[in-house]
């Protein structure tokens, strides 16, 4: 079974029926067997941009127990590689999410990404130094 890491753009998509890119993100994780695999920091961007849904929020908090979106741990010696993966993309500005994200798919040897940064994510390296397989594909 593939293992699909997901960012903060699809999860803001789906929970909001309003959001240009819902139906797309609706219908590839129609596609995708659960669950799919975060962070702390995405979740709390998400949180942030939905704040003005409670509704979405409860939602989205709903999912880690739901068997949607688990979360992966992380323990405060791993701030370190995440703080160096910020300084090695700085270029590209990462925000906490991403370069957790990254630090992530290289922990745990996962190279798919269900993301809406494409921009960034296309840049950001694996574990194994390849290019991430991003989700959705589009146009």
């Amino acid at each position: 079974m593939r293992r699909i890491l997901v960012d903060t753009g699809p999860l803001v998509a789906i929970l909001s029926r309003e959001d240009s890119l819902h139906e797309t993100c609706v219908k590839a994780l129609r596609e995708m067997a659960a669950p799919l695999f975060s962070c702390w920091p995405v979740v709390t961007e998400a949180a942030w941009l939905l704040r003005h849904s409670p509704r979405a929020v409860q939602q989205l908090l709903g999912s880690l127990d739901g068997g949607f979106l688990e979360i992966l741990p992380l323990a405060g010696t791993e701030a370190k590689p995440v703080a160096a993966l910020m300084k090695r993309y700085e270029s590209l500005r990462p925000q906490l999410a991403d370069a957790t994200l990254v630090y992530l798919a290289a922990r745990e040897r996962i190279e798919t990404i269900f993301t809406l940064d494409r921009r960034d994510f296309s840049v950001y390296r694996t574990g194994r130094r390849r290019s991430f397989r991003i989700l959705p594909e589009m146009d």
